[in-house]
């Protein structure tokens, strides 16, 4: 019995020891969160010990540059349909339940009890860090993770603790990232067995059953979507950048409208390529980082992007490697077409070191047309902004996604409804309080495709799309001869410096006119079908802003 007893005592002792690995600077421990009886806790460790880490575990390997190259398995994008809010009688009336599916806040309980007891004698990693530089409205965010690289992920995407912070620090929100437990569909309430479960008044999210790290940093986005609305602050899924002329300009758009690409402009200081927030203080990065789509990325084209994929400290999602030479081919899409890139903002050269700067000048609203209808730059009257803005329009194309074999319609309200719990007409109320008590000129933007349609046309070519842009923050566009789109209503310029003229009035691109009236009859109706849901919520004038469905009969 008495050498049994002190076996018992000597592990205990050997627990405690390899229990905690570098600095909790919080000293809030995992406990506070509901763990217990883990193996080990590593806090906050750095790059480098990540690194050695990952690849012992066999869990990623190291091109020749020594950026960090991993893979998610199955899931190479965001579940969106994993994706649920507890629902009670404090949030019943606040969310968006049209676009969000609810579960009970039994549901949830029963996947945090799971989870903990699921981690139990396993080694997870924590970062403790901000989501939001804004000093006043920004979130001390907790994550823990059961992969390593998710840490280095999650440090590379927020904002680090400073060391005169590291004292103060409290973290009011939670995510545990834990991809190797399966939900359970009847005790969980979910439809299968990845789950992103989200619980505002509690601020926790529990993810689990995918290994894609994308899902840890869209539930930062998704909590201060909630979070900062009834204190006045426009979360906004933008990009952000600002000239020598203090000119901040915001990039709304979906994924594959050149968020990332345009903002990373050598002439202008990045903000941030993702995700900010609007303050009375001005606009606010909620990000350290960026998360940038690497698949068939251009040295030429974008080279501050492209020097990422040679840094140490950068990892690359589901790029191919040849695991002998360590070259990667970012051409290759053979594990994804949504390969990413996550790295420091500090890895742009030209970032900002503070992720704040004033009140915007220009907002400007990205598309990917790939109808080939849209003009490549127009102006916006506010009523005509707020209907863009709510009406989140933007194309997949064929390939891209299975069973997409012609260019399909993506309307996605505010650029971002995955991400927004609120209605969007409360984020949309929002925006256009802040654009007319700053006079925010805004343009819309199309990145897709001229002379036709996706297959036929051709991409907008890159370089008239900073040359328009350029000309709209420099504030010459605004002189410029402008006609009004016989479909759309807004302005077009008629002539701009260093730019063919034909480009800017699509219709001309086209051999075939009539298939061009055609194409855009159909888009004008799409948009007026997609917009029947949010007039009830929206004033007259914002109504009166859309394309002309006149024409488009």
């Amino acid at each position: 019995m008495f050498i049994t007893f002190c076996y018992k005592c000597l592990l205990i002792l050997v627990s405690i020891k390899l229990e905690n690995v570098g600095e909790n600077f919080s000293k809030v421990g995992a406990d506070s969160h509901g763990f217990k009886n883990l193996k080990k806790v590593n806090w906050n460790l750095n790059r480098d010990d990540i690194y050695d880490i990952t690849i012992s575990n066999g869990q990623g390997l190291l091109s020749k540059d020594e950026v960090l190259v991993v893979e998610t398995g199955i899931h190479t994008g965001r579940s969106a349909n994993d994706k649920f809010i507890v629902k009670n009688d404090l949030n019943k009336d606040s969310i968006w339940w049209d676009n969000n599916k609810s579960i009970t806040e039994e549901n949830f309980n029963n996947l945090h009890e799971d989870v903990l007891n699921f981690c139990k004698e396993k080694e997870l990693y924590v970062q403790d860090l901000f989501g939001g530089a804004d000093l006043d409205y920004r979130l001390s965010t907790r994550v823990y993770t059961e992969y390593a690289w998710h840490s280095l992920f999650i440090q590379n995407l927020l904002i680090e603790v400073k060391e005169d912070e590291k004292s103060s620090f409290n973290p009011e929100f939670v995510i545990i990232d834990i991809p190797s437990f399966k939900a359970d569909t009847s005790r969980h309430g979910c439809s299968s067995e990845t789950l992103i479960a989200v619980n505002f008044e509690k601020k926790l999210v529990i993810i689990v059953g995918t290994s894609y790290a994308g899902e840890i940093k869209k539930s930062v986005f998704s909590m201060l979507n909630y979070l900062l609305p009834p204190k006045n602050v426009m979360p906004m899924h933008c990009s952000v950048n600002v000239g020598e002329e203090n000119d901040p300009a915001i990039f709304f758009g979906l994924s594959g409208t050149g968020k990332t690409t345009l903002s990373a402009d050598p002439d202008r200081i990045l903000i941030g390529d993702d995700e900010h927030g609007w303050s009375s203080n001005g606009v606010f990065n909620f990000e350290g980082g960026c998360y940038a789509k690497m698949i068939r990325l251009s040295e030429k084209a974008e080279p501050e992007i492209y020097q990422t994929t040679k840094l140490r400290g950068t990892i690359l999602e589901n790029v191919v490697i040849d695991k002998d030479s360590g070259e990667i081919d970012l051409d290759d899409s053979s594990l994804a077409e949504n390969t990413r890139g996550a790295y420091p903002l500090s890895f742009i050269p030209n970032a900002s070191e503070t992720g704040r700067t004033d009140i915007p000048k220009n907002i400007i609203l990205l598309t990917c047309d790939a109808f080939g209808v849209l003009p490549p730059i127009a102006k916006l009257s506010s009523s005509q902004t707020m209907y863009h803005f709510l009406s989140g329009y933007t194309a997949k194309v064929a390939g891209t996604e299975k069973g997409v074999t012609e260019p399909e319609a993506t309307f996605s309200a505010c650029f971002g409804a995955p991400f927004m719990p609120r209605h969007p007409s409360e984020y949309g109320k929002l925006l256009q309080k802040l654009i007319a008590k700053h006079s925010v000129k805004c343009w819309l933007v199309n990145t897709g495709w001229t002379g036709g349609p996706y297959g036929k046309g051709e991409r907008m070519p890159i370089d008239a799309t900073r040359k328009l842009l350029s000309s709209a923050l420099n504030g010459s566009l605004l002189s410029a001869e402008m006609r009004i789109d016989e479909n759309f209503g807004f302005e077009v310029p008629s002539f701009v410096d260093g730019v063919d003229t034909k480009i800017l009035n699509p219709r001309d691109t086209w051999e075939d006119k009539e298939g061009y009236d055609l194409q855009a009859q159909k888009l004008v109706k799409m948009f007026s079908d997609n917009f029947d849901v949010f007039k009830p919520y929206v004033d007259i004038d914002i109504i009166d802003a859309a394309p002309n469905l006149q024409a488009a009969e």
